[in-house]
C-alpha cells in the first residue's frame, strides 16, 4: 500500500459513522454534562460599545475613578503610621517566644531581637494622627485621608500576597480590581484605555503583569501599562512608511474578518480583539497627548518635583491626575522599592526606607492637593498602600546592624482619601509593638469590597460565571468599612 492510499483509508475511517460512534461518544457526553451545569457562558455583548458601557452600577457611586498607590514589596508601618513607643524601649531584647512559636516567616529564625522604631514620629493636623519624619510633606495632608491601621492579608510571600490584594487570590487567572471595575462600570473616554498602569522603582513586581490581568473576563478589561518615559505604549507609533490613512484601511480589514469569524465561531474574545483593535487606532493621537506632561506648567511641575523625559514615581503621579481628568476609571501605580529586609548596608527600615520615601513623599502631598485644588477628589478614591507589612523584630540573615524588618501579614497600615471617605479618621489599632490588630481589623477583602462599594457596586452582586459558578472579586469573604464612609 503507497502512502497515499493509506491516507485515503484514514480519512475515509475518521469520516465513517462507526468511528464517530465509537470515537467520540465520550466527546458528546462531556458537551452535554457541561450544558447541564451551565458552561460555557453565552455572551450578550454585540460588539465595542457593549464592552465600553459596562454592566452598570448597582447604585449611584461616590467615586468615578480610582488612583490605586501600590508600593510593591511592603513598606513598614512601624516606621510610617504606626507609633510604638514601647517597642523602641524593648530594642534589642529577645522576642518572646510566644510570639514566634506556630507563625510562619519568611526569613526569620531562631529568636530574632526587637527593632525599635529608626524614624521620629510626631502629630499632624487638626486629626492629630501620628506620621514620621520620613514624610513631612504628606504629614500636611494627613486630614484629608482615613488611615486603616489594623489590616491583615493571607499570604507572607511578595507574589501570592500582591495578586491576593488585586485580584483576590493567591493564584495566577482571576481578574484584577481594576479590570472588575471596568467591566462593571465601562469607559468614560473611548479614546484612552479605562485601565492605565504605570510602573517606578525599577525592575518588575514580584506578581508581574497578572497583577493587572483580566483572568477569565474578556480581555479587553485587563489594565494597558503605559510608559513614562519615551513612548507611552510600545509599537504605539505606526511605522515610516505607514500613514494613518493606510492604517485605518488595514484595521478596518482586519475587523471585517474578525466580525465574520465571530458570527461563525460566537467566541467574545474575538469581539474584544475587534474592540482593541480599534482602541489602539484612537490611542495614536489620544495617548501621546494626554501622556505629555511637558504643557503642565512650572508651578505644577515644582509642587509635583516631576521631571519631564524621565521616568520617575512623581511623573506618574502627575500622569495619574491628567489621566483620571480625562475620564479613565481605574490609574494603578506600582513603586517596586520597598522590600526592606536589610540583607545589606542601605537597605533596611532605616536609610534605605528614608530614600524610598523621599521618592513618594512630595508627588503624592502634590496629587492630592492637586486633586482637591481641580474639585476632581470629590470623585476620585486614591489608595494607598502595600501588599502586608513589617515584622517588630529584626531580621538578621546577614548578621545584625542592618535595620530590616521580615514580611508581616497580621498588621499593616494603608490609607484612603476622597470620593466621600472620612477625614482626618484613624480607624483600627495594633497591639504596644505593632504585631496583632486588636480593635477594628480590617482584610484584605473588606478594602476590596469598600472600593467596589466607593464604585457604586455590592461586591457580593458583581460577579461573572465562569466555568458553571459565579465568581466575584471577594470570592466568599469581605464587608464594607463603614467605620471611614460618609
Amino acid at each position: 500500500m503507497s502512502i497515499w492510499e493509506e491516507a485515503y483509508l484514514r480519512k475515509a475511517q475518521y469520516n465513517s459513522r462507526r468511528h464517530f460512534l465509537k470515537k467520540c461518544t465520550s466527546g458528546l457526553g462531556a458537551l452535554a454534562l457541561g450544558s447541564l451545569m451551565g458552561c460555557g457562558r453565552e455572551t450578550k455583548m454585540a460588539g465595542e460599545s457593549a464592552f465600553m458601557a459596562g454592566q452598570g452600577p448597582h447604585f449611584a457611586p461616590k467615586a468615578k475613578s480610582v488612583i490605586f498607590l501600590h508600593m510593591a514589596g511592603g513598606p513598614s508601618h512601624l516606621e510610617l503610621f504606626d507609633y510604638k513607643p514601647t517597642l523602641q524601649e524593648l530594642n534589642g531584647q529577645d522576642t518572646p517566644e510566644s510570639l514566634m512559636e506556630g507563625k510562619e516567616f519568611a526569613f526569620l529564625k531562631g529568636t530574632p531581637k526587637l527593632l525599635g522604631p529608626q524614624a521620629k514620629f510626631a502629630q499632624h493636623g487638626e486629626s492629630r494622627a501620628f506620621v514620621s519624619d520620613y514624610l513631612p510633606e504628606f504629614a500636611k495632608m494627613v486630614d484629608e485621608v482615613s488611615f486603616l491601621k489594623a489590616m491583615h492579608t493571607n499570604e507572607f510571600n511578595h507574589a501570592p500576597a500582591q495578586l491576593f490584594m488585586h485580584t483576590g487570590s493567591p493564584r495566577l487567572g482571576k481578574p484584577s480590581m481594576g479590570a472588575w471595575s471596568m467591566y462593571g462600570l465601562g469607559s468614560e473616554n473611548e479614546d484612552l484605555p479605562g485601565y492605565v498602569v504605570l510602573t517606578s522603582g525599577g525592575g518588575a513586581i514580584s506578581a508581574g503583569k497578572s497583577a493587572w490581568g483580566s483572568g477569565f473576563l474578556p480581555t479587553v478589561y485587563q489594565g494597558v501599562q503605559c510608559r513614562s518615559q519615551g513612548d507611552p505604549v510600545l509599537f504605539l507609533s505606526n511605522p515610516s512608511t505607514i500613514d494613518e490613512h493606510l492604517r485605518k484601511k488595514s484595521i478596518d480589514a482586519i475587523n471585517q474578518i474578525n466580525q465574520m469569524e465571530y458570527e461563525q465561531a460566537g467566541d467574545p474574545e474575538i469581539l474584544t480583539r475587534i474592540a482593541q483593535y480599534e482602541l489602539a487606532f484612537r490611542m495614536q493621537s489620544s495617548v501621546p497627548e494626554t501622556m505629555n506632561i511637558n504643557d503642565e506648567p512650572a508651578h505644577i511641575h515644582q509642587m509635583y518635583g516631576t521631571e519631564p523625559g524621565k521616568a520617575s514615581f512623581a511623573n506618574n503621579c502627575l500622569l495619574a491626575r491628567r489621566l483620571v481628568e480625562k475620564g479613565v476609571r481605574f490609574v494603578q501605580l506600582f513603586d517596586n522599592r520597598w522590600d526592606t529586609h536589610g540583607v545589606g548596608a542601605g537597605n533596611g527600615v532605616g536609610a534605605g526606607m528614608r530614600r524610598s520615601c523621599k521618592a513618594i513623599d512630595q508627588p503624592i502631598a502634590a496629587l492630592l492637593k492637586d486633586l482637591k485644588q481641580r474639585g476632581l477628589l470629590e470623585q476620585t478614591l486614591v489608595v494607598w498602600g502595600g501588599e502586608f507589612g513589617r515584622t517588630p523584630m529584626m531580621e538578621s540573615r546577614t548578621g545584625e546592624g542592618f535595620d530590616g524588618r521580615d514580611h508581616h501579614l497580621a498588621a499593616f497600615t494603608m490609607w484612603m482619601a476622597g470620593a466621600g471617605v472620612k477625614k482626618g479618621k484613624v480607624h483600627g489599632v495594633t497591639d504596644e509593638i505593632g504585631y496583632y490588630g486588636i480593635e477594628g481589623q480590617t482584610h484584605v477583602h473588606d478594602l476590596q469590597a469598600t472600593i467596589l462599594e466607593r464604585l457604586g457596586f455590592d461586591h457580593e452582586k458583581l460577579t461573572y460565571e465562569f466555568q458553571g459558578r459565579n465568581f466575584r472579586l471577594t470570592d466568599v469573604h469581605g464587608k464594607v468599612i463603614n467605620e471611614i464612609l460618609t
